[in-house]
């Protein structure tokens, strides 16, 4: 017996209605809104194998429209995903759930990445269309040939990050990313009329994408869109005119039903309009079987895809294998520490931005997979070396995108190349406009990826431009997200060091900030071991009785050491500490930390910036020195001067507090 269209359609509906429900928390409209046009997708033209979720060449599919995660949760249960069980659905919303309120990145179980914030997944898709691109440029078109397909409600198209991530995404001209939006017209508060009178047709054709428009309720009309998109020169965007909670007799087409339960007796009459004869979360057996059906299809499409491997030169199958399964990271550890020979015997002066530079010449030398850009500061930020191959429209045999002047679109689009696998990006702008990225540095912590974020002009040491430019709360605000790494290196030895373990983590970002100003080599003693690893580590000392332990990080461990040097004029003992990790040191054991800070001595914290995060580190009596105020305009010695960050008002402070 075949199953009829709307009968699949509608498994996908009921399981999203009933979750919904038993919840009692949930947005049940848009599933039930974009269920045809997910169906005709899954049916007739996504590649992808229940069996083998993470597949290489397997198309991606983003719901870039996270709050309508039952949606997704319904077809992974439905296509034959062992992640998501009928149990899973069951309970929705419920603490340990892979169903959770919007979708969660977990490897292996098909959903693809973090979605919720709107217009994240439609960056971490131009992302992934990206890195296919690259990929392709690499091992072929008959290997990586897959296409990234995009559900998007109107409120990703309404968040800025839109703009940034397919403007973009036209440039390149992506012609495997195609975006559905679901064009029902309704939001939270109403109609989008409240709000949006845009034209979407020539503000996509701005960009230069092509623009369909669908009745996203009628099947044919559906699958041919998706065929005419597939064999576009450019990026896609098809408008599928829905109806929000299609089916339902009192709330469809209404905001009623797009962040609430339907209620029992509307579910009732959805019932009883869509012919559902069956009990919640009950699949009659032959709509659930047609569904496994169409996921068997993907065993037969990897199978395929692995005799066109087996016939490649074995050289193209083992890059494949580093690219996918192994680290290609074996050689780093030599390489950075033939650097740090090479560095401590010249011992240079340079701004740690410069460093970073080095290290990325150097180290992309034997890490293809290192993909680096800037939004428009690559000679600021210091991103792109000689090494630096641009990638462009026509070609993506490069590593270096220039992002424009796009940070919040960059930090998503690099989620979006970490996710893909097989790429390791970074990307720069001045520390202060890391606000611009933090909800995509949050997720890339959430996610667990491997992601760099390069922050230079990191303090008032950037001088002139004054304090629209000067962070002074930025890394505080970065060291508040959970899972992310936040270095701040004093010179090329410790920029090596953090670059090193950057790249040696395996689920946490990284960001690294740098300085605009030039700072000398700070340690007397040369260490193969990474010093940084563990967060902090003493750079100098007088004795094992200091009566004063300074700590800082980057630009200021320079401001420490003199402030040791005349504190050791006035017979006050004291040792400087280096802290370029507080995340790092926060791990390692107490006994590890006691030694490292001795809570018998003054401690006193230096930094240019906010003195929050660095309190937890001052005991009974410390002293913390920083900025609680905003900077100027003015030359960055002058600038230190004015706001206490000098060595003769650091040492008053401290003699001052040392006689209490």
């Amino acid at each position: 017996m075949n199953v009829k269209f709307n009968q699949l359609s509608n498994a996908i509906r009921f399981l999203s209605i009933d979750a919904v429900q038993k919840a009692n928390s949930g947005h049940p409209g848009m599933p039930m809104g974009m269920a045809d046009v997910a169906t005709v997708l899954f049916k007739y033209h996504l590649r992808f194998n229940p069996k083998n979720p993470d597949w290489v060449n397997r198309d991606r599919f983003i719901l870039s429209a996270g709050h309508g995660s039952m949606l997704l949760y319904s077809l992974l249960h439905l296509t034959g995903y062992e992640s998501v069980s009928l149990d899973d659905i069951k309970n929705f919303r419920q603490l340990d759930s892979i169903c959770a309120g919007h979708p969660e990145f977990k490897s292996g179980t098909g959903i693809e990445t973090t979605t919720g914030p709107l217009g994240q997944g439609l960056g971490n898709a131009v992302g992934m269309a990206i890195a296919e691109e690259i990929l392709k440029k690499k091992f072929g078109p008959t290997l990586i040939n897959n296409k990234t397909y995009v559900i998007a409600s109107d409120g990703d198209l309404m968040e800025g990050i839109s703009h940034e991530a397919m403007s973009l995404a036209g440039h390149l001209k992506l012609k495997n990313l195609i975006v559905f939006f679901d064009n029902n017209k309704i939001s939270i508060d109403g109609p989008t009329s409240l709000s949006v009178s845009d034209n979407y047709k020539k503000r996509f054709e701005g960009y230069g994408w092509n623009f369909l428009e669908i009745n996203g309720h009628n099947e044919k009309q559906i699958s041919k869109a998706i065929t005419k998109a597939s064999k576009a020169n450019k990026p896609t965007i098809i408008s599928c005119k829905t109806i929000i909670g299609f089916g339902s007799p009192n709330k469809s087409g209404k905001a009623s039903s797009h962040g609430s339960p339907l209620g029992m007796e509307e579910i009732a009459l959805v019932r009883k309009k869509l012919k559902w004869n069956n009990e919640p979360f009950e699949i009659p057996e032959d709509i659930l079987n047609s569904w496994r059906t169409i996921g068997k299809k993907g065993i037969k499409l990897e199978e395929k895809w692995l005799e066109t491997l087996n016939k490649k030169s074995s050289h193209i199958k083992s890059e494949l294998n580093k690219t996918y399964v192994e680290s290609n990271l074996k050689n780093l550890e030599d390489l950075i520490k033939k650097e740090k020979v090479k560095y401590f015997d010249s011992k240079p002066s340079m701004a740690t931005r410069q460093c970073s530079s080095a290290v990325i010449e150097s180290i992309s030398s034997i890490l293809p997979q290192l993909i680096g850009g800037s939004a428009d500061l690559s000679g600021s930020n210091n991103t792109k070396t000689n090494n630096s191959k641009v990638i462009n429209s026509k070609n993506f045999d490069g590593n270096y995108i220039h992002f424009g002047v796009r940070e919040h679109g960059m930090a998503a689009i690099m989620n979006g190349l970490a996710l893909y696998s097989g790429l390791i990006p970074y990307g720069g702008t001045f520390l202060i406009f890391s606000d611009y990225c933090k909800p995509s540095i949050r997720l890339a912590a959430l996610m667990g990826l491997k992601v760099i974020y390069i922050f230079s002009h990191d303090s008032i040491g950037l001088g002139e431009d004054g304090p629209t430019h000067q962070p002074i709360e930025q890394l505080n605000g970065l060291r508040a997200i959970p899972n992310l790494n936040v270095f701040r290196p004093a010179d090329i030895n410790e920029t090596l060091e953090c670059w090193q373990i950057a790249l040696k983590s395996k689920n946490t970002p990284s960001a690294i900030a740098l300085s605009r100003q030039k700072l000398p080599y700070i340690n007397p003693k040369f260490s193969e071991n990474n010093e940084c690893e563990k967060g902090a580590y003493t750079v100098r000392m007088d004795s094992h009785e200091n009566k004063v332990t300074l700590v800082a990080s980057g630009s200021e461990v320079e401001l420490a050491i003199n402030v040791h040097d005349e504190l050791k004029k006035n017979n006050i003992s004291s040792k400087v500490v280096s802290m370029p990790c507080q995340e790092l040191f926060n791990k390692q054991s107490e006994d590890f930390k006691k030694n490292i800070l001795d809570k018998e001595s003054l401690i006193v914290t230096i930094e240019a910036g906010n003195i929050s995060s660095w309190e937890k580190y001052l005991g009974n009596r410390g002293l913390s020195i920083g900025i609680d105020k905003f900077g100027e305009s003015a030359p960055y010695k002058q600038v230190y001067e004015h706001l206490n960050l000098s060595v003769g008002k650091i040492v008053l402070a401290i003699q001052e507090r040392l006689r209490k």
